[in-house]
């Protein structure tokens, strides 16, 4: 198959970097790939492209350090836009050191690759946020969640609204609510069933091993007409059939930002590694750190 004749079938790539001749070079290799691709030379004119596109792109692979608009201030314009800042975005930069990666996580970014690149380690980071991206998708309407969009009408989050619920995987009976804040009587939904749904929708998502490592996304629960920050980690126990405690946390309320989650990610990781070291800990504490998030107090 020849390099302009791509048909794309793996799906729809942007890259952004000012480099024409990193860019040339990608476009070829991953057309020669078979996935279609789209280029920009800077975070302002893929903004552009985004905005104008007819389809948006599966994924985003981005350099950093580009004039105009850079890679951080890219990611941070599309995180601010619903239905873009679903698209998982990977930087690709000559940035390699421990801070740059970790600052490129920290602001929300999917994977971080250094130059000069493996070429199959990029295959197979694209390959997999597609296909975990269109498990998504296959499955989002038959158990009720969807991928943010705007919530301009949603109430505004409160104290009162805003839960966090603690749900723990049991052989027997499959996912069960451990405990949840606030306690409002009556709930204004099941817990129980909220839990399942979420675990159903991580199993979509993530495949059967979505908890071998701490994993977490925002969705949107159409059947409470609320948003939901989820966070699905495990620890050992040799007394389970699995030989771990898979348990997910969630923060729900009428409307998360993207931008929100980013600080209620960082608040649930500090509940599971109380939950992970065995410390004590009150869920009624961190549920007011993920409301804090949420409202930017």
């Amino acid at each position: 198959m020849s390099l302009g004749a791509a048909t794309g079938s793996q799906g729809r790539v942007l890259i952004v970097d000012d480099n024409p001749d990193i860019l040339l070079n990608l476009r070829m290799f991953l057309e020669f790939n078979d996935f279609s691709v789209v280029s920009a030379n800077d975070g302002k004119e893929a903004i552009e492209i985004l905005e104008n596109a007819k389809e948006v792109p599966d994924v985003i692979i981005s350099d950093i350090m580009m004039p105009e608009m850079n890679g951080y201030e890219l990611l941070k314009a599309v995180s601010t836009m619903p239905v873009l800042n679903q698209i998982p975005f990977v930087f690709l930069s000559a940035k390699s050191a421990i801070e740059d990666i970790r600052l490129g996580k920290i602001l929300g970014a999917d994977d971080y690759l250094t130059k000069p690149f493996n070429q199959d380690d990029l295959i197979a980071v694209i390959k997999g946020k597609i296909a975990r991206k269109r498990r998504f998708t296959q499955f989002s309407n038959a158990i009720g969640v969807l991928t943010p969009g705007e919530c301009n009408e949603q109430p505004t989050p409160t104290t009162e609204n805003t839960f966090l619920i603690y749900v723990v995987w049991d052989d027997k009976i499959g996912p069960a609510a451990r405990d949840h804040h606030p306690r409002p009587e009556p709930m204004p939904f099941n817990v129980e069933e909220i839990g399942y749904q979420l675990f159903n929708a991580s199993s979509a998502i993530y495949g059967d091993k979505f908890a071998a490592k701490a994993e977490g996304i925002l969705l949107s629960l159409v059947n409470i007409h609320r948003q939901a920050y989820i966070l699905f980690d495990s620890y050992p126990d040799i007394t389970k059939r699995a030989g771990v405690v898979l348990y997910m946390l969630a923060v729900i309320a009428p409307c998360i930002s993207y931008l929100a989650s980013l600080n209620i990610k960082r608040v649930l990781e500090d509940l599971t590694a109380s939950i992970k070291s065995k410390r004590p800990f009150k869920l009624g504490e961190f549920q007011e750190r993920a409301y804090a998030a949420i409202s930017g107090r």
